[in-house]
């Protein structure tokens, strides 16, 4: 995938249907900033008697202005982010670490997936499975796997990690990181952060749409409509249709991918106090790469017959299967009573079904050119349910201007999945047959789980001067059940937790704006523990992470550009650590990363870089 992005060709075919010469004004739109240019006509002295004369002369006059009416449209800059205070607040006053990936910019670098989206940000591990495992998008940040939101809800894991989302990036508008500990506004989460993700929805623009199509190595190729506008003469309704089919060939033989996926949205409420946008989506993944992998022997090291081709493939193409039907629901309500309060309120309900067999091979080889392999499959089916409801306000006490948010969030899923089993038969790899007869697999596991969260948190940002404090605090109750219908096994987990937050900064006219935050977080976690040597069980307890993190931004005034050198200090404790070969673990584990970030954002599409310490 990798070198599919390098080497990417674009061909693009736009229909854009909104003038640049406006005969009348348009609502504006938040993501982009408008000017309107007005040049005097040149009038003869025909027109400068008519205009003298009376009502004639006026309204033609206007007439032509108006004809002269250039209206000039930019993209608003990566300034301001959302995802570490749930409201718009410039980068330049957020206490913590956060890097913006644009529209803009995943346009210019020619992304095609979250991987490649992310992997110039500072703190990011990209591609943990290479450019091979495309089916999910698995990175690291600051050293840790980091959960998904879309549009402000959790993209929840199911309990097996098969039935998992994966949003297509084209329906994107922008993708942000928030480094660091994040509970205390989002519940349960890891302590590296989370990558917060916002869909393309309908704008203030009267009429628009493109159709790109792209293409590049390994067969890719790519088809993306997207059109959008005014559903009435006012604007009080409006809509927007985004859609892709795409596929391409795998780096490796008899493998490949394909899509297809449209998200239709409409909003109602225009530009008045009360908006209400509904937003579905429905994606297809009939095939998705392979999850395979290659012995160390052959790869990294040399084997008896030397290396492994790169197109070697460890699978079989009639049991290889990975078919993935995503289909979403959203809403996003908004109410602003004065100029003071408002409220806003969204949820999600998401259905996820997965059916999936693999081959792999064990990593070794039984004679000198042939790999043992294992075959396994699964069926899950998963439902997911999502809401996030806040009351934001500003109150002034004295010289202290605060800005206060109360928020109440629930998530649910419940799960499904048959596990199946079997034997393969061996592979020469160097004359693989990628037709075998493989037995039929039986069923080794039914599992069943179902799990509710339940969050309350409030947030103070409080403003004197250039000095800006943040305090947020949350409790979240949370509980899951899972059986094991072929064992009998009924594991269950309770748990509450509180979570905060506090940071200072001070943005000095000048640009400069030191800071220094302190973060918790938790994250519940499957397995069985047992400090007795395996006499006595129970479910694991939640990991807990927190984060001090120190250090200086600067913006240069009057421009975008933003330099930021932050050093952090992450500890997470209750890590699971595996006994052996045992069913169950010991919860003792400590992970402490610690490392110095040196992020440049100059412009659009940016550079970053990671200095660690």
């Amino acid at each position: 995938m990798s070198r599919t992005a390098c080497l990417f060709v674009v061909l693009g075919v736009t229909c854009a249907t909104q003038p640049l010469l406006a005969a009348e004004p348009e609502a504006k739109d938040p993501s982009r900033k408008s000017s309107v240019i007005k040049r005097p006509a040149q009038q003869s002295p025909q027109t400068s008697a008519r205009k003298a004369g009376g009502k004639t002369g006026a309204k033609t006059a206007d007439r032509v202005a108006a004809a002269e009416a250039i209206n000039v449209q930019g993209r608003r800059l990566a300034t301001t982010a959302s995802s570490a205070t749930k409201s718009d607040t410039p980068l330049i006053e957020t206490a913590q670490s956060v890097s913006v990936i644009t529209r803009n910019e995943m346009n210019v670098r020619g992304v095609l997936s979250l991987n490649q989206a992310v992997r110039y940000a500072a703190g990011i591990t990209p591609d943990l499975r290479g450019g091979i495992g495309t089916r999910y998008d698995q990175f690291l940040l600051r050293g840790f796997s980091v959960p998904t939101f879309l549009d402000g809800l959790k993209m929840q894991d199911s309990p097996t990690g098969y039935a998992v989302g994966q949003t297509d990036t084209f329906r994107l508008e922008r993708v942000e990181l928030l480094k660091g500990p994040a509970s205390a506004l989002y519940g349960q989460s890891s302590p590296g952060g989370l990558a917060a993700l916002s869909s393309k929805l309908p704008t203030a623009q009267r009429s628009y749409g493109d159709v790109t199509t792209t293409g590049g190595m390994f067969d890719l190729y790519r088809v993306d409509a997207d059109v959008g506008g005014f559903a009435s003469d006012n604007g009080s309704v409006r809509y927007r249709v985004y859609g892709t089919v795409n596929g391409q060939h795998t780096q490796l033989s008899k493998t490949g991918s394909r899509r297809f996926s449209i998200s239709p949205s409409f909003s109602f409420g225009g530009d008045g106090p009360t908006t209400l946008t509904i937003l579905g989506n429905y994606q297809y993944d009939p095939e998705s790469g392979t999850y395979g992998g290659v012995p160390l022997e052959g790869s990294l090291k040399p084997a008896s017959f030397g290396y492994l081709p790169r197109n070697f493939y460890d699978g079989d193409v009639a049991v290889e299967k990975f078919n993935r039907k995503h289909g979403a629901f959203t809403y996003i309500f908004s109410h602003r009573f004065n100029d003071d309060w408002s409220f806003n309120s969204r949820g999600r309900y998401d259905d996820i079904k997965v059916e999936q067999r693999s081959t792999y091979d064990a990593g070794y080889y039984s004679s000198p050119d042939t790999v043992p392999r294992y075959a396994y499959g699964t069926n899950e089916h998963v439902h997911n349910l999502a809401f996030d409801s806040q009351f934001k306000g500003h109150v002034n006490t004295g010289p202290l201007r605060h800005v206060l948010m109360f928020g109440y969030d629930y998530m649910w899923q419940q799960a499904g999945e048959l596990y199946t089993q079997g034997d393969a038969p061996d592979l020469n790899v160097l004359h693989p047959n990628y037709h075998m007869t493989f037995p039929d697999q039986v069923a080794a596991a039914r599992y069943k789980a179902d799990s509710h969260q339940v969050g309350a948190y409030g947030q103070d940002e409080i403003h004197w001067g250039g000095l800006v404090l943040n305090g947020s605090l949350r409790n979240d109750w949370y509980r899951s059940r899972q059986i094991e219908r072929f064992s009998g096994s009924d594991t269950r987990q309770r748990s509450s937790q509180i979570t905060w937050r506090a940071s200072g900064l001070y943005h000095f006219d000048f640009g400069l704006a030191p800071y220094i935050s302190y973060s918790t977080s938790f994250q519940p976690q499957s397995g069985l523990v047992s400090n007795d040597g395996g006499k006595t069980m129970r479910q694991a307890s939640p990991s807990l992470g927190k984060q001090l993190e120190g250090g200086l931004k600067y913006q240069i005034p009057g421009t975008p550009v933003l330099l930021t050198a932050a050093g952090f200090h992450i500890e997470q404790t209750n890590v699971l650590v595996s006994v052996g070969s045992l069913p169950y673990s010991v919860q003792s584990g400590c992970y402490r990363p610690r490392r110095l970030e040196v992020t440049a954002k100059p412009g659009l599409s940016g550079t970053s870089g990671d200095l660690v310490g």
